[in-house]
């Protein structure tokens, strides 16, 4: 068994806790479909929002969905000039025999523009 991390984003339509938790949690929710995650093998997940995003911690959404022996990291995104706005990313390292080559990563929403060569 060897570390994988998964890779996801998302944008949010506005600053506020229902929106940054809903759409977590809808990230979060598409990386597990897509790669059938079990959360005993989760060993951390780390978020980064950008700096327009303050009002909800993304970890507390993980926490909601069942996340809760894995450690859980929150930051804010460095700050790039003309970067995406409103965006939240995540990258989870998890124990499994996925090889990291066939990890499923997740783009959602505006965040598609992130990794258009990871996007159906």
């Amino acid at each position: 068994m060897s570390v994988i991390s998964i890779r996801g984003a998302i944008t949010v339509n506005e600053n506020s806790v229902l929106d940054i938790l809903q759409s977590t949690k809808e990230l979060l929710t598409e990386i597990n479909n897509n790669n059938i995650i079990d959360k005993e093998k989760v060993i951390s997940i780390l978020f980064s929002c950008t700096n327009d995003l303050n009002k909800a911690y993304p970890a507390k959404a993980a926490r909601d969905l069942g996340y809760t022996q894995c450690s859980l990291m929150c930051f804010h995104e460095m700050e790039v000039e003309n970067s995406l706005r409103k965006c939240i990313r995540v990258m989870i390292l998890y124990e499994s025999d996925i090889e990291q080559k066939n990890v499923n990563h997740i783009y959602l929403k505006g965040a598609k523009i992130l990794r258009p060569d990871l996007t159906k």
